[in-house]
């Protein structure tokens, strides 16, 4: 069997592909998988010791960019697709499944010329520009969390968000582990990118909370790399103990260790913040498109899981205020984790992976 998977430009595109990727090779040892994805060190990072093959084409994005760089990504839309072409006329895959990025556009539409079955997956509430108009011509279309969404109703299945398996491995380990002893840790993390605003939040915040609450604290910061630096030398000034990284490779491990994380509402790390039972002070990226963060962020705030904050009203106080009410509160840590757990669908890589087997057996 061959598959490709296509997409990439964040993490929140990649991982749910290639926890797609593993659940495949679990089911079928022999499967060829080949990723299509952009040129751009992020998708070679996260993609970086996989065993499948890598391959890019050349093409650009549509949504939020300027006139110019509109007419130059039409203008080289038609080599994109050739590319593309060759690439799948190459391989020979059963199924192109996209997982959301500007680069699925050329492969999908290559797929349908080609009249290659094709599925794609959208992770957030409300979709991406290319899922909008790929999802006109695709053989099916995946969903992360029930919602009111523009695609054809008789082929949209809703079927959660895969997670990578080394993480559900670390949501089993973690229900059961006694953690009683250790000491509150807080996970702040903005997105495989990192997050400007909140690491400059958390560098106000947590001097406020070393002053008024000085217990066992451990505080683990995935700041990006343009930030990294300057964050790890204002917690040494400020004689805070933390662990600074630009960016999580394992991120199992370091789920597994958390409480409470602080985050933006990026829809795969919701998914796997669910998976994880991890509760959650929430901070979408303002400037996503269509706000859709928010909207990913008020699905688990209503299911009792996480709090959201809107980056544009919240200020170092507030911050440390909302961290240190449920840190010094364990039963509301516990059902908030309860509650995330609930939204959790740990088996979504299996649910989309037995659709796309009937797919191609028809």
């Amino acid at each position: 069997m061959r598959i490709i998977i296509t997409g990439g430009g964040t993490g929140g595109h990649l991982f749910p592909g290639i926890a797609l990727a593993a659940a495949l090779r679990r089911r079928f040892p022999g499967c060829e998988i080949m990723f299509i994805g952009t040129k751009r060190q992020l998708d070679r990072d996260a993609l970086a010791g996989l065993d499948f093959r890598q391959e890019s084409i050349t093409c650009m994005g549509l949504k939020g960019m300027g006139l110019t760089h509109r007419i130059r990504s039409l203008a080289s839309l038609p080599k994109a697709v050739l590319e593309a072409r060759h690439l799948i006329k190459q391989f020979q895959p059963e199924l192109v499944f996209g997982v959301g990025g500007y680069v699925t556009g050329p492969v999908l539409l290559a797929a349908r010329l080609l009249g290659v079955p094709a599925c794609i997956h959208e992770q957030n509430a409300i979709p991406g520009l290319a899922n909008r108009l790929t999802a006109r011509f695709v053989n099916k279309v995946f969903v992360s969390i029930p919602g009111d969404y523009p695609f054809p109703l008789k082929k949209t299945v809703v079927s959660g968000n895969p997670v990578r398996a080394e993480i559900l491995a670390a949501a089993e380990q973690k229900q059961s582990q006694q953690t009683a002893d250790q000491p509150f840790t807080l996970l702040v993390m903005g997105g495989s990118l990192g997050a400007h605003r909140i690491n400059m939040l958390m560098l106000e915040a947590m001097a406020i909370i070393k002053k008024q609450q000085p217990v066992p604290f451990r505080l683990i910061h995935q700041t990006g790399a343009a930030d990294a630096e300057q964050v790890r030398t204002g917690y040494a000034a400020a004689d805070i103990e933390a662990e600074v990284v630009p960016f999580i490779k394992d991120m199992a491990a370091v789920y597994a260790q958390a409480d409470l994380a602080v985050a933006r509402a990026g829809a795969t790390s919701l998914a796997e913040l669910a998976v994880m039972g991890l509760p959650a002070l929430l901070i979408p990226y303002p400037h996503a498109a269509d706000d859709h963060q928010a909207t990913n962020a008020s699905y688990y705030v209503a299911g009792g899981g996480a709090r959201m904050y809107r980056e544009e009203e919240l200020n170092a106080g507030r911050l440390a205020a909302a961290i240190m009410k449920l840190a010094g509160n364990a039963n509301k840590l516990a059902q908030m984790g309860a509650a995330m757990r609930q939204m959790a669908v740990p088996d979504a890589a299996e649910r989309i992976l037995a659709d796309c087997m009937e797919l191609i057996e028809k």
